[in-house]
């Protein structure tokens, strides 16, 4: 038993600290019906906030030491740094104290079926996917997903059965925490270098955790890192997805419905299991889609269901996720931050018919705009105007010497700003009725979207 187990099987009252984290409060949920005493802290008021205090759970705003008191374990997020005063005060007085992805970790050895989903592009999108065909086919999973869920407007759920969807994370390679009975890869591309060194040490940690998967591996089997990753992994049941048609799901007879909507066939095994619509834009997300149904149909998911699953998803939030049409504006925010990213989603907004495409794009972290740079000034020329943030360095320190300003001298016609206001009135004073505003980047860079929809609302 780990040193985890131990303490979560005796403790009375566990301490969140930063409770109101999108990927703390869906493991919070979960410990909360299985009877544990709980509490939290945060440094701001938000609507997750709002929904743990729903179930009963107490959150403190702002962290001081006294907070932890009565508590017999801490739980804090990757965020929280070493000299906060609750972890520094837990850590003094022999609180027993652990990171988020422990405890992530030992939930997912709680389900009998874990399905943990990993790749360096689109985690959140075939996570949110196949928890909502499982839901439409009544398997009733629980879930932590990067990004909310519109069906169930949240980051995660508490499902009553053995069925556990979950987000799982490369960087650091938190993603070995996970217990997954499948593990699903959906691709491997360079990112997180700072981290890993090498592509060879990416790929690794792919390997390690296809081979942490006590049944099964689903994989692109079109994705060359990835093949790598799984070639030496045996003793599972191994199951493939791709646009070939030497892979176990692939697709056929592909139209585009409006350029950018696409409507396929799904083979399996050589028969046709049916014609799917989708109904988020992109040819990346026919790939998407096949994992999902994959996953789903491994753990006990109709063929109908995953129709109509699919069919009815419409993106997971900041996953081109539409705001709302202001004077004939409209405003969609995505979360693509990688070069390879931006390019599926800036090549789906091309075909989707706007007189003009505004890419309104903040760099995050210094280390991927500097190991990146070429690949980010010939991504950043597809739309037809390019607008950008400086850099939201993040956990980093500019030793890169990278600026915003580097990248607009190489990418003909593009502007960037210093503030989100002033992004805000150049986009503003600029874009006309039949244009879309795309906002892109992991970061915070939706505020801008909410900033300009704010103007055009008074």
């Amino acid at each position: 038993m780990s040193d985890i187990s131990k303490v979560l099987e005796n403790a009375k009252k566990i301490h969140f600290i930063g409770i109101g984290g999108s990927g703390m409060c869906p493991l919070a949920e979960i410990l909360h019906s299985k009877g544990y005493r709980l509490q939290g802290s945060d440094n701001n008021e938000s609507s997750i906030v709002e929904r743990i205090r729903k179930m009963g759970i107490s959150v403190m705003m702002g962290q001081r030491p006294e907070n932890i008191e009565g508590a017999d374990m801490i739980v804090y997020s990757a965020a929280i740094s070493e000299d906060n005063p609750e972890l520094a005060a837990a850590i003094k007085s022999g609180i027993p104290t652990f990171q988020r992805a422990e405890l992530f970790g030992e939930i997912s050895r709680h389900f009998e079926n874990c399905i943990g989903i990993c790749g360096t592009h689109g985690k959140t999108t075939v996570t949110s996917m196949t928890t909502q065909i499982m839901l439409g086919a009544g398997l009733d999973p629980s879930c932590v997903i990067g990004g909310k869920l519109p069906l169930t407007n949240s980051y995660g759920r508490v499902g009553n059965t053995e069925n556990f969807v979950c987000e799982a994370c490369e960087y650091k390679d938190t993603f070995l925490h996970l217990s997954p009975n499948v593990a699903v890869i959906l691709n491997v591309d360079e990112d997180h270098l700072e981290y890993f060194k090498t592509m060879d040490n990416l790929i690794l940690s792919f390997t390690k955790f296809a081979e942490l998967a006590k049944s099964a591996v689903i994989y692109n089997g079109d994705d060359e890192n990835t093949l790598k990753a799984v070639k030496d992994v045996t003793g599972k049941q191994m199951i493939s997805f791709g646009f070939s048609d030497k892979n176990d799901y692939y697709p056929a007879n592909i139209e585009d419905y409006k350029g950018a909507y696409t409507i396929f066939d799904v083979i399996h095994g050589g028969e046709c299991l049916g014609r799917i619509t989708l109904s988020v834009p992109g040819r990346h997300n026919v790939l998407n889609a096949l994992a999902a149904i994959a996953s789903a149909v491994y753990s006990g998911a109709e063929f109908n269901d995953c129709i109509k699953g699919i069919e009815d998803f419409r993106g997971a939030g900041r996953r081109f996720e539409h705001l709302g049409t202001y004077k004939g504006i409209d405003f969609i925010d995505d979360y693509a931050h990688h070069p390879a990213e931006l390019k599926v989603t800036l090549d789906a907004a091309m075909k989707l018919g706007y007189k003009t495409v505004w890419a309104v794009f903040q760099p995050f972290t210094y280390s991927r705009t500097a190991m990146h740079f070429d690949e980010f000034v010939d991504v950043l020329q597809i739309p037809d105007k390019c607008v950008m943030t400086e850099i939201m360095g993040s956990r980093e320190v500019n030793t890169y010497g990278v600026y915003t300003s580097q990248l607009a001298e190489k990418i003909p016609g593009s502007v960037w700003f210093n503030t989100f206001q002033e992004v805000c009135d150049y986009v503003l004073k600029n874009a006309q009725a039949g244009d879309l505003v795309l906002t892109m980047g992991c970061g915070d860079i939706y505020k801008a979207a909410n900033m300009m929809i704010g103007e055009l609302k008074k």
